[in-house]
This record gives structure tokens, sequence and C-alpha cells, in this order.
């Protein structure tokens, strides 16, 4: 609840709209002042947001957070349309006449939230898949600290992974004291002359991946794993935007080769002297060798596809977050149209059993006049031979008073005009009916689309009828395949659209035509409204965009649409003209295919 400050403080406050960032005045749970800059971010004007307290705004969270020792923060605010905007929040105590007051700047970082959310969904599929590698993997985050440590790398090193992850000391599986391992260095600018030296000229730069490098080291190691030859690769790990967030390296340990190797090397130094001796000692030896390196060749390649998968997976990854924006908003929508339903069948329940008996007893009481009519026409014939004079006399008075030439007009009037008001009224159910088709017993149908159109015109006749005359040129249609409800909730969008485009004070035309070309069928809205320019044109497909004002629309209505309608394996082509008009097409197949329906239905 707004409280009372003079006329100069409120000037005051009014100086927080010369600045970009949101501003909130805040006084206990009232809000006093919110600058425009927040106002527009949340979709709520000063009066509405005054007229509710913080905890009802923001939640308990923002409650808490004024009540708090904590200054900074990031905190939900929940939308009307059931998402939520994170600000970064600064929050400052001020002495403000005589009181108290806090001041919030507000910065909007929705999408470094959700872009974080994001990431996090991304390292814990990175685990599962380091988890199940039988190669040694362990990963390291921009801060150097340990974030995973495989089991073979647990078998490989002696140290268990609730020992190391979360330190910065992976270096210790591995050396006496401390020293950068591959997986550190990779995450910067790379030298790659100090790099040789470090590890004795025994390392490479990896065709695996950008940024990656392999070395062949020998570790002196903890007491357990002391003295192992390892062959290691590191590649650097990145975000969606390209940036730095850690390193993997892998560990594939080559003792044995080194081993073999070192004995080769002595057997060939006493083959000089012992040539004879030594032969099928050399033999079985390279053969040992042999295998190794194609052992080694094969472990190699298999961790080569294992980063390619793991590039593969940021991808698809990226994919999935986009679908998941379209299905929330088509979540929403249907949502909408669940509840048109409902309220659909709740009008039918109520209304058409009233409408019957009231139809009924129209019909009933229509005879009953009819046959009234004829008994008074016999009467007043009768009553020359019935009546006398003095009898006659008062019932042409009594007939002139009450006019009853004009009533038996009038009563036949009346009861018309009441049997077309109960028609109408049955019409207007069934077109309720027929647009949310409560009555269908499967998503996917065989329908007519001109009923469809005639349903969702009714509908949105009040939205229409002040605004532009409707024009049908409906031809031909076969019956098509498709989910009927879904495409009313397109058509009722076109039809309000068109009827929005129309000009202030300027009565417009509205043309909704049909056809068939081939196996599709097309419907088209053309308006003679205020048409696009190509800028707006291009962008009216896109979530959240539109040119009405904050209130009047979120911008989802043509982005669901277009969902919808490519969903149905169809398209949607817009031609506009500014101050001529715009013009609708949508082209839709006959029927679909089994995996199309299996798709849209799910």
């Amino acid at each position: 609840m707004l409280t009372p400050f003079s006329l100069l403080s409120w000037q005051n406050f009014l100086l927080f709209d010369m600045v970009d960032v949101g501003v909130l005045v805040i006084d206990g749970e009232d809000v006093l002042f919110a600058n425009t800059a927040f106002s527009r971010v949340v979709g709520m004007n000063l009066r509405e947001l005054q007229a509710k307290s913080l905890l009802e705004l923001g939640g308990e969270a923002w409650v808490d957070f004024t009540l708090g020792q904590s200054w900074a923060d990031a905190l939900p605010w929940p939308m009307r349309d059931g998402t939520d905007r994170w600000f970064e929040v600064t929050m400052r105590p001020t002495e403000f006449e005589g009181r108290t007051v806090q001041i919030a700047t507000c910065t909007d970082v929705t999408s470094r939230m959700r872009a974080e959310g994001a990431e996090a969904s991304m390292l814990q599929m990175l685990t599962e898949i380091i988890e199940g590698y039988p190669v040694g993997t362990f990963v390291i985050d921009k801060d150097h600290l340990v974030t995973h440590w495989n089991r073979a790398c647990e078998a490989i090193s002696g140290i268990s992974a609730s020992d190391i992850v979360g330190s910065d000391e992976a270096w210790r599986a591995f050396e006496k004291a401390k020293r950068p391992l591959l997986a550190d260095m990779v995450m910067h600018d790379i030298d790659e002359g100090a790099l040789l030296e470090h590890y004795k000229g025994l390392a490479w730069r990896s065709p695996a991946a950008e940024g990656a490098y392999e070395a062949e080291v020998h570790f002196e190691g903890n007491d357990v794993r002391a003295n192992r030859w390892l062959h290691i690769a590191a590649s650097p790990l990145r975000n969606a935007n390209g940036e730095v967030i850690g390193a993997i390296e892998t560990l594939v340990d080559i003792t044995t080769r080194k081993a073999a190797e070192e004995d080769l090397r002595h057997a060939h130094s006493a083959a000089e002297q012992l040539v004879s001796e030594r032969t099928s000692e050399l033999v079985t030896a390279k053969a040992a060798l042999e295998a190794d390196v194609a052992s080694r060749k094969l472990i190699e390649e298999a961790m080569q596809q294992r980063l390619q998968e793991v590039t593969e997976l940021n991808i698809q990854l990226h994919e999935a977050q986009e679908r998941l924006v379209q299905s929330q908003q088509q979540l929403l929508q249907n949502e909408k149209l669940a509840s048109i339903g409902q309220l659909a069948a709740g009008v039918a329940h109520e209304i058409n059993n009233p409408i019957g008996y009231v139809f009924s007893n129209i019909g009933t009481l229509q005879n009953y006049i009819d046959d009234l009519l004829t008994l008074i026409d016999a009467s007043v014939k009768a009553e020359s031979e019935i009546a006398s004079a003095a009898t006659r006399a008062e019932l042409a008075g009594l007939r002139k008073r009450i006019d009853l030439d004009y009533l038996k007009s009038d009563v036949l009037d009346l009861m018309r005009e009441s049997r077309e008001g109960i028609e109408r009224v049955r019409k207007i159910v069934q077109d309720l009916k027929d647009f949310s088709h409560v009555d269908a017993t499967a998503d996917w149908q065989w329908v007519d689309l001109r009923r469809g159109l005639e349903s969702t015109l009714n509908i949105v006749n009040n939205e229409i009828k002040y605004k532009a005359d409707v024009i049908k040129e409906f031809g031909e249609l076969p019956q098509i395949q498709c989910m009927p409800s879904q495409l009313n909730q397109v058509f009722m969008n076109l039809f309000v659209n068109a009827a929005h485009a129309m000009p202030d004070n300027v009565r417009g035309t509205i043309t909704v035509r049909t056809g068939q070309l081939d196996h599709e069928v097309w419907v088209e809205v053309s308006d003679t409204g205020s048409g696009m320019p190509p800028e707006v044109m291009q962008r009216i497909f896109e979530p959240f965009f539109t040119t009405k004002p904050i209130g009047k629309g979120t911008g989802l209505g043509l982005s669901l649409s277009f969902g919808i309608v490519k969903k149905h394996n169809g398209r949607i082509e817009v031609s506009s003209t500014p101050g001529a008009g715009t013009t609708f097409r949508v082209i839709l197949p006959i029927s679909q295919t089994d995996e199309t329906r299996h798709d849209l239905a799910g």
C-alpha cells in the first residue's frame, strides 16, 4: 500500500526514471516506487506494483532478502506467464523523511541464469559419460578444482574420487611435489617450447581436438602407484559461448609397453655380441610390442571417438534447449485451449437442456396460439347468430380496445422472433463445441476445414464486428486429417490479428478464401489493414516479438501458429504492403504420415 510522501519526495524518486537499470524503493513489504526500467521488464506499472505487498509480488525470497544481512544476491521475480525473471539485486537502506527505506538496484540477469542452468545440465551428462568410460579420466574447472575422477582413474592412481574431487591437487596422484599437469596447461595459451621442456620433449599437439595435447610421461607418483609410465591426452572444455570452463585429461598406463621397449633396447645391445643366442627372445619381444602398439591405437581411436561424442552432445543440448522453449510455449497455449474446451462443455451441458424444453414449449405454444386465433375468428363470425345486439356491441368495443387485429399479428411476430432467438443460442453452443471439439474421442480426425472456419469466425465475431466486414470465398475442399482444435487456434490468431490491423475509425474488410491444389489445401486470410514494413515482417514468427503495446499482446500467437502448421507438415506464407493490408496463407497436406501423427500427438 502506498505510503504518503511529500511532492518533493516523489520528484526525487522520479529521478530514478533517468537510469536504464531497474530501481525499487521498498518500505517493509510495501513498494513505494518503481522506475520505468523495472516496470518494463516485469510487465507491471507502478499502480499495479503498489497495489500488492512485496511477498505477493516477488515471493518470500525478496522479503527474506530485505530483512537479512546480505546486500547483493540473485533473486527470481514471478511473471504472469508462469516464468521467472532473475535480477541481480543490490539493497541499500536510506533515511528518508524520518524513516528508513530500502533502495534496491535490480539488474536483469535472466539470460545468464538460464545459460548457467544449461551448463549444469551439460555437466551432468558429461559426468555420466566420464564415469562409464573405461579409460582413466578426470576433469578440472577453470579454477583448477577437480570435478570428476572416474573409476578407471582411481584404479590407475590408487586415489579415490572422494579424496581428490573438490581440491586443486590432482598432481598428488602422480607427482611428489606440486607442478602443473597437462590439463592445467591446456586451459591457457600454451607456449609449446615451455610445454616440451616441461615434459622433456615427450609431448605433442593432438589431432583429436582443437587445443588438445598428448604426452608420454613417467610419473614418480604416490606410494601405491609409484614409477608409472602414462600416455596422457588433455583438451580444454568450452561452453556454448566458446569460453574455456575447464579441461579434461585421459590416462592410459603404458608401463608394460615402456618396459618392453627398454627390454628391447637391452636385447638389441646384447644381440651385437650374442646374435644367435638371443634371436628368439627378440622375436617374442617384438611381437609383444606390436600387440601393445595395436592396443594403444585402438585406445587412441576410442578416445577420439569419445571426444567427438562430447562435441556432438553439446550441439544436441543446444537444440534440445530450443525445443524445450517451443514445448513450453505450446503447453501454455494447450492449457488455454483446454480451458475453452471445458467452458464449451459446461455451456453445452447447462444450456442445451433448458434450450430443449424452451424450444419444445415454444412449438407447443405456437400450436395453442394458432388454435386460439382460429377459435377467435370463428367466434367473431358467429357473433351475429349467438349474441344479442348489446352483447355484439360490447364485444366489438372490446375488440377495438385491445386492437385484436394488431394483437394477432404481433403475437405471431413475437413467436417467430422467439424461435429465431432460441435457434441463435443453439448455434452459438454448437459453434463453441465445434471450435474446441469437446466431443472428439481422438486427437487426429478427418474434418471439414470450412466448418472449423465458420465456428471460429462466430467465436471471434465480437472482436471483428466493430472493425471489419467479413467476406467468405470458400472453394470446394476435401476433408483433411488434422488436429482440428489446434488448427482452430491458428485460424483464431489470424482472424484476431487481421481485426487488430485495422486503423482506428476506419472500417475494413477481412476476406477468407479456401482452395485445393494437388494433395494440399489452403486457407487464405486477407485484410485491408495497415500492413507491415519488411523489417517487421521478417520477425513476426519470432517468439515474444510483438508490435502491440505492453499488455496487449504476448508475441506468442504467430510463433505458436507457425509451430502447429509446421508439425502438420504444412507451411505459412505471408505478404504485406504498408498501408494496403496483409495476406496470410496456410497450406496443409490432406493426409498425414504415421510418424507425423505420433510426433504431434506426443
